[in-house]
């Protein structure tokens, strides 16, 4: 995958390093940032190393640069989509550092990301599955144009093994066509 920018940030696949491990983890053990997103604050360093090298490396999620600064403020990827595994979906996921919230990053994060999968991977569907309470992704999935399409009740298991509800929603490459 090649390095995707935007105005003010930089897209590219996360390393298993020790400085990448190290940013990683200073922005994924608020206890604001995981559990909004159904996972838990990483405890350490070495914690942020296991996620990248098993979980962000195989998926091909992408490191969120800001740009003006250098630093790694976030983490974005498009995910098998286990909801439509005979259409050529993919699922956005995504996470932010806490000091980032309300200045619109996720959002042209995600721009960039969908444009990617709408016009090199050529997806027809980008789902987004959402817990209830988290208004901000729940705005920012509005801003990229997906339509929700319902409450999948019960649809996965916490962290800390609680039974949550998801907002499921969707935008189709008709839809990212005529929208973007």
């Amino acid at each position: 995958m090649c390095i995707l920018k935007t105005e003010r940030l930089e897209l590219f696949p996360w390393e298993a390093t020790e400085e990448m491990a190290i940013a990683l983890y200073e922005y994924a053990r608020n206890k604001e940032v995981g559990p909004a997103a159904g996972w838990e604050p990483h405890e350490t360093p070495r914690h942020s190393f296991e996620i990248i090298r098993d979980l962000f490396i195989p998926q091909g999620d992408l490191a969120i640069r800001f740009s003006a600064t250098g630093e790694i403020i976030g983490s974005i990827g498009l995910m098998p989509d286990k909801r439509r595994e005979d259409v050529k979906s993919r699922e956005l996921g995504y996470s932010l550092a806490r000091h980032m919230w309300g200045k619109g990053i996720m959002t042209e994060a995600a721009r960039a990301l969908i444009n990617y999968g709408f016009s090199e991977l050529k997806l027809d569907v980008i789902a987004i599955a959402i817990h209830p309470e988290n208004e901000r992704s729940l705005s920012v999935a509005r801003k990229c144009g997906f339509t929700r399409e319902g409450l999948l009740r019960k649809g996965c298991i916490g962290y800390t093994g609680d039974i949550r509800d998801l907002v499921i929603g969707s935008i189709t490459r008709e839809e990212w066509k005529e929208k973007y």
